[in-house]
């Protein structure tokens, strides 16, 4: 054989004819060359590795290079990327970012081209994408589909800046991702009619049963915040070939501790066929978004993962093009040099700033809900101090703020229920989709002791009281770490830790308190320009 030629020998899983038989594959210079049928072979089971059907990469907060470094470790070979959150600070000059990073490292990162930056014109964000850059952007061949359509109202009025975007994706030939969270009757006919292919954001079977009928494929996810794998695996028993896995936001920590294989080990303990489960997991996306990542295949990439069994579903290698990347939980790919880039002028403020004066009314208080990017809306009464509205600890009705990080700007006050806080506060520029400073506290103390800490380290996450902080700074674009991956999860931990100390009863607090600011997932949230009412799609006022 020559120097770049091997072989391996097992069970393979053929996913086109659904069968599993011993056999060998061989592999020259990155492809798979030969595939043999023996009469036995040894029992471990080689497989087409798995694809994460949608993921925002910056969410992982290390860059595209580092981010597969940790990927590999659990069989992940591919990934659907959407660029959006970078794009929001840096423009396509962020989306460049990334797919240079991409390029770095033995891994198959897919880009896509951010279809909605900023997500509204509600809030402030570093760049705008029109209609000509998507056109540009579409026209590459780095680009493979055209990001999640979460300007669904924009859609639905037929404005003429979304349709344009959506026809420079079909002009090009390329797939659009849908994000339509509670789209039903005659509008997701609509929005599906528009070309929109995907959608993951179901929170029901009877939500993704009638988007399913339209000819839309679900995407199961489970993120750091967002899960509806529960919710949602039930339909793997009649549509197996309508679903895909993804985790659309995955911390450090969580990333670390497994990706798209938890999903499988869980589908496959619940007794879903394993056919089923393996293509959710890799050859449904492969298909969908004309991926060039192997299946086992001759011909193919060599990009696979061998197994040890069918029920532990412990992963002993990844491939990628014919490359070993990781083995036995270690990845063997090298760290890759990454520089910083960002845009960040946000300036220290004063508990003056965000001193709200009380107009003797009742006010909208968002309730936010663990595990989920949906929000309630509550009235009480606020708690009033020296004739000012306070965090409510007692409630646990706490001041919110979203800082302008792009210009000096006065900051936007709101209140939010449900993270139980008991002392201190936290604050992150990950803070979904245009990644101003959004910060909740027990005071307007120590609201503002975080915030001015970002604005210091130029980007960020941090739990701090008056005694004590921890501190994760992120200086590319206020949303990754230069860092390896390791040490962010340690940093991150610590801050999450330091936020359950606190009394923060949500399991993953600064992930949920990114998502208080997107203003296109029901029901009310917080901009850095006020409060919003998202079925109404229109700034409300925060007193009743």
């Amino acid at each position: 054989m020559k120097e770049n030629t091997f072989a391996l020998s097992g069970q393979i899983v053929d996913l086109i004819q659904s069968r599993i038989y011993p056999g060998r594959i061989t592999i020259c210079d990155q492809k798979i060359t030969e595939i043999k049928e023996l009469p036995s072979a040894e029992q471990r089971y080689i497989m087409p590795g798995f694809v994460d059907a949608h993921i925002h990469i910056e969410s992982s907060m290390v860059p595209p290079s580092e981010f597969a470094r940790m990927a590999v470790c659990h069989g992940t070979v591919a990934t659907v990327s959407d660029p959006h959150e970078i794009a929001n600070v840096m423009g396509v000059e962020g989306v460049d970012y990334m797919i240079k990073s991409g390029k770095k490292g033995h891994f198959k990162f897919y880009f896509g081209a951010p279809s909605c930056v900023p997500a509204t014109p509600f809030e402030t964000a570093g760049f705008t994408l029109n209609a000509n850059d998507i056109e540009k952007l579409m026209a590459r061949d780095d680009i493979y589909y055209l990001s999640e359509m979460m300007n669904y109202p924009g859609v639905l009025a037929d404005d003429p800046e979304i349709l344009k975007k959506l026809e420079a994706a079909k002009r090009h030939g390329k797939p659009i991702d849908g994000h339509a969270p509670m789209v039903m009757g005659d509008d997701i006919k609509k929005y599906v009619g528009a070309g929109i292919s995907t959608d993951h954001e179901c929170y029901d079977i009877e939500d993704a049963l009638e988007k399913i009928k339209l000819g839309m494929k679900i995407l199961i996810r489970e993120g750091s915040a967002a899960k509806n794998f529960d919710a949602l695996i039930p339909l793997m028993v009649q549509y197996p070939d309508m679903l895909m896995f993804c985790s659309d936001d995955k911390h450090p920590n969580d990333l670390i501790k497994g990706h798209v294989n938890l999903l499988v080990k869980r589908a496959l303990q619940r007794g879903y066929k394993l056919m089923s489960v393996l293509r959710a997991a890799s050859l449904n996306a492969i298909k969908h978004y004309h991926l060039d990542v192997g299946l086992v295949q001759e011909g193919d990439d060599a990009d696979f993962i061998v197994v040890d069994n069918l029920n532990d579903f412990n992963i002993m290698q990844t491939y990628v093009k014919g490359r070993l990347v990781a083995e036995n939980g270690v990845s063997l790919m090298q760290r890759r040099k990454e520089e910083a880039c960002n845009n960040f002028h946000a300036v220290p403020i004063t508990a003056d700033d965000i001193r709200v004066p009380d107009q003797g009314k009742r006010i909208k208080v968002i309730a936010s809900m663990d595990g989920n990017l949906t929000t309630n809306t509550i009235i009480a009464s606020p708690k009033v101090v020296d004739g000012n509205m306070v965090s409510d600890t007692t409630r646990d009705i706490l001041k919110m703020v979203v800082l302008n990080r792009y210009k000096k700007a006065k900051p936007a006050v709101g209140f939010i229920n449900n993270f139980g806080l008991k002392r201190g506060a936290l604050a992150t520029t990950v803070a979904h989709d245009s990644h101003n400073i959004v910060a909740v506290g027990c005071s307007d103390e120590d609201i503002v002791r975080a915030i001015n800490l970002l604005t210091v380290t130029k980007g960020g996450m941090v739990a701090c009281s008056e005694t004590e902080f921890a501190l994760l700074p992120l200086p590319v674009a206020g949303l990754m770490s230069l860092e390896e991956g390791n040490r962010v999860a340690e940093d991150y931990e610590r801050a999450d830790k330091l936020a359950h100390e606190f009394g923060c009863t949500m399991y993953s607090p600064f992930m949920t308190l990114s998502f208080m600011a997107l203003l296109v997932i029901p029901e009310i949230k917080l901009s850095d320009k006020g409060l919003f009412d998202v079925a109404q799609f229109g700034f409300t006022s925060l007193t009743v």
